[in-house]
């Protein structure tokens, strides 16, 4: 290694150092920076002396399937998005403090097919793209310079019906602990029972190498309240062995409880003392709640009655791909939150950790699901959506290896969550005609189609799987085609069974089956799906298709992506989102939105423009949730309507267009409690930068959502303006993608320009390890550009 390298490695090295989270005898360290990174399969990369100086540097998570180029060679189903194989290597020096620990590298998501390797010698991996997993270092780490190498196989690119996304785009973590220390993933906490005056809390402890040490040890654990106050507290002497489980019963006094409204967080720091000194510690947060079904009455939380609003969520986040940064997770809960939303489903894997960090602090409901088919598999389109000859890789392929392993490590990794209430094994696994089709019968299918009896066969040791780890959350599924699961045995082996688009089900279903409990797994945004969740008790709730557009599961070239989100590719509140804020949100709302000429009895749609003919007659939709809403035109009323006289929840007028403003005034008791204007743009004049943040953690990862609008000279929105704007910037600081909400767009997403699309876009801006000034300008020609300044601090 000559000297320039050797300092470059240095500087890395140097830079890490901070990033260093020290509890006990415990250091975890933020391993997402210093990588380089090449797609390519060469045959020695995993070998320390590789060169790999002209490969990419990159900081995880990284996506190169969101580089593109997009083209139609690559399947609609992953959004036309590139696969392959990509090699990923990092040096590093583990310390002094290594001497003697167990050292391991924990992944969050690699996708897929991983291997790791240290200093040339295989150390594991994990073939499913969304599993969590940790990797053993301990008998190949040694003192200074180390190189870990991680391969990526996703040539296999049209193995889902959505995006994935390729590489390691999820958090990674070096953990290094006494031998002598508490399992990965080793804490289980349970409230087997709550009253007002006291909540008794369940904590059940994995350690290992108990044999390691020749002190005497025991195992603490304290339950520290949100204050950081201690409110209880146990010890136990811990026996010699490899291996064994601890359980602590511990009693909290007046216990605050997790609910949706408000998130009452709780920690459990578990310390094992040897010798008189703590040699390992690990924190969990948790939350005291009780939830349960009932198949008459729905859902309870806390022994209230709560109808689930739901909406499912895939995990790719539109420009940047699969690589999503904490802070566009939030952003995205924050809007659906204000929308309504008590509930998520991760549709169709096991989320990013941080997603469910997230629901756990801003209440948040959880559907967490493990697989999107079992085995045979699914189709997956490649030249359209149902088009075409499709590809049958995924997950089919190591169902039967691998389901069992990764659902219970699923569940191990997220068992301490307050807010999930259900474990999903599968999404769909019943759709009648995919794969459960009867050849004879050509796409028809019979409810009991006998190939449709594998079905149980793949569930069952699923549920086992689940329920070994924790029998105090039901077991469910989403059901595409419930007189076969019914024939077959599937609905009547689950604790809960869920309905995909089957609302019409639901009266004969609960007479039939009084015993079932029952909620909408997946529904549409009609309001007829909705009134079937709240007109009918023993419907538990729905949950939407979708909380977000996301890419994949695409039309035609050259669409990219799905479109039936409240909210669009960007995160922006759409028309569905604003309308379905109306139905479920408490907060006075009203929001305007238009179509040109009579649109019928329904309409959730529209646009949000005032820029049509003149005389035109268009249909102007209101969504609102108070009593009475005003409609006027440049200060003329318009006309005045009764939310009870709203058609499938929308209030309607058909009118003139006449230039200027729009307006709509809620009142409630004769009283105004909201309002929501249209006006019309003119000719675009310039650009406006939005930031939602001035100031940004210099951290490297903190991120700015950096909305782009053009506008006129009034500063209104030109709905129609799809001109490029070009993007520089300097200081501490990097543009991470640009896009818009168009599902068509094929647009590089990494470059420093983008088109607007409807008049805007998103420039998502992150910080570096460094603090100062990040400037930010935006040009397109004929506009006048914009500036902003963002503090990284």
């Amino acid at each position: 290694m000559n000297f320039t390298r050797a300092f470059c490695r240095s500087l890395v090295a140097a830079w890490l150092l901070p990033n260093l989270l020290w509890a006990g005898g415990r250091t975890i360290q933020d391993f997402d920076g210093g990588w380089r990174f090449s797609k390519g399969d060469p045959a020695s990369a995993m070998l320390p002396a590789f060169a790999d100086d002209d490969w990419q540097s990159v900081t995880l998570p990284h996506d190169w399937s969101s580089d593109g180029p997009f083209t139609t060679g690559y399947g609609s189903g992953n959004g036309y998005a590139p696969g392959g194989i990509g090699w990923y290597r990092k040096h590093f020096s583990p310390g002094q403090s290594a001497a003697g620990k167990s050292v391991t590298l924990e992944f969050d998501g690699v996708y897929d097919h991983s291997e790791v390797w240290i200093n040339g010698q295989f150390a594991g991996g994990r073939p499913y793209g969304y599993s969590s997993f940790q990797c053993d270092l301990t008998p190949f780490i040694r003192d200074g310079d180390n190189v870990v190498a991680v391969r990526v196989d996703h040539s296999r690119f049209a193995d889902s019906r959505y995006y994935t996304g390729s590489g390691i785009y999820r958090n990674v973590r070096l953990v290094v602990a006494d031998p002598l220390h508490i399992a990965h993933w080793g804490v289980a906490i349970t409230t087997p029972k709550i009253t007002p005056g006291s909540a008794a809390i369940r904590v059940a402890t994995t350690i290992e190498n108990l044999s390691s040490t020749n002190h005497a040890s025991t195992l603490e654990t304290s339950l520290l309240a949100p204050d950081g106050t201690v409110v209880a507290s146990a010890s136990k002497s811990l026996r010699t062995a490899s291996a064994q489980e601890v359980v602590q019963k511990l009693t909290v006094r007046q216990p605050r409880l997790w609910d949706v409204e408000t998130p009452v967080l709780y920690q459990a720091v578990s310390k094992i003392m040897a010798g008189g000194t703590v040699v390992d510690e690990v924190t969990n947060t948790f939350g005291i709640r009780e939830f349960h079904f009932d198949p008459d009455k729905g859902f309870f939380l806390n022994g209230k009655n709560l109808k689930l609003k739901g909406v499912c969520l895939h995990h790719d986040a539109g420009a940047i791909g699969a690589a999503v940064p904490d802070k566009v997770l939030e952003r995205r809960l924050l809007t659906l939150k204000e929308i309504g939303a008590n509930a998520i489903r991760t549709s169709h894997n096991p989320p990013d950790p941080a997603l469910l960090d997230f629901c756990d602090r801003l209440g948040f409901l959880v559907m967490d699901e493990a697989f999107d088919e079992f085995t045979p598999g699914k189709n997956k389109w490649v030249t359209g959506r149902n088009d075409g000859v499709p590809s049958h890789y995924g997950y089919n392929e190591l169902f039967a290896e691998w389901s069992v392993t990764d659902i219970q490590d699923l569940v191990r990794r997220d068992r301490n969550h307050p807010g999930i209430i259900l474990w999903s094994i599968g999404n769909e696994v019943d759709y009648a005609n995919d794969p459960f089709s009867d050849p004879a019968l050509g796409h028809d299918y019979r409810p009991d189609n006998p190939r449709a009896e594998q079905l149980v066969a793949c569930a069952r040791p699923l549920i086992a799987a689940v329920k070994a780890l924790d029998p105090t959350r039901p077991v469910t599924a989403a059901l595409a085609t419930v007189s076969m699961s019914d024939a077959a045995g599937l609905a009547q082996a689950l604790d809960v069974d869920g309905y995909n688009y089957q609302e019409w089900r639901y009266p004969e279903d609960h007479r039939q089956h009084p015993r079932r409990i029952i909620y909408g797994s997946e529904n549409g945004h009609g309001f007829e799906a909705w009134e079937a969740v709240r007109t009918n008790d023993f419907i538990a709730g729905q949950f939407l298709w979708t909380g977000a557009d996301y890419l994949g599961e695409a039309d035609a070239w050259p669409h990219r992506a799905s479109g039936p989100g409240l909210l669009d590719l960007c995160g922006f509140k759409k028309p569905l989102g604003w309308y379905r804020q109306s139905l479920w949100s408490r907060e006075p709302m009203v929001h305007l939105c238009v179509s040109g000429g009579p649109n019928g009895r329904r309409g959730y749609g529209g646009t949000e423009s005032w820029n049509w003919q003149t005389d035109e007659r268009v249909t102007v939709f209101c969504y609102a949730n108070c009593p009475e809403v005003t409609l006027l035109v440049n200060g003329k009323t318009a006309g005045v309507r009764k939310l009870s006289e709203a058609e499938h929840g929308v209030l309607r007028w058909e009118i003139f267009y006449e230039p200027g403003t729009l307006l709509a005034v809620g009142r409630q008791d004769g009283r105004e409690v909201c309002r929501d204007s249209l006006q019309t743009a003119g000719p675009a004049a310039r650009i406006e930068l939005r930031p939602d943040a001035a100031e940004l953690r210099a951290d490297g990862k903190d991120v700015c959502h950096l909305e782009f609008r053009v506008v006129d000279a009034r500063g209104v929105r030109v709905p129609e303006a799809r001109p490029e704007v070009t993007f520089d910037w300097s200081g501490p600081g990097k543009i991470l993608g640009l896009g818009n909400a168009d599902l068509r767009s094929v647009e590089n997403c990494k470059t420093n320009t983008h088109a607007a699309f409807q008049g805007r876009g998103l420039a998502l801006v992150q910080s570096t390890p460094t603090a100062g000034e990040i400037v930010v300008q935006a040009a397109s020609p004929g506009l006048e550009p914009a500036r902003v300044v963002l503090h990284s601090k």
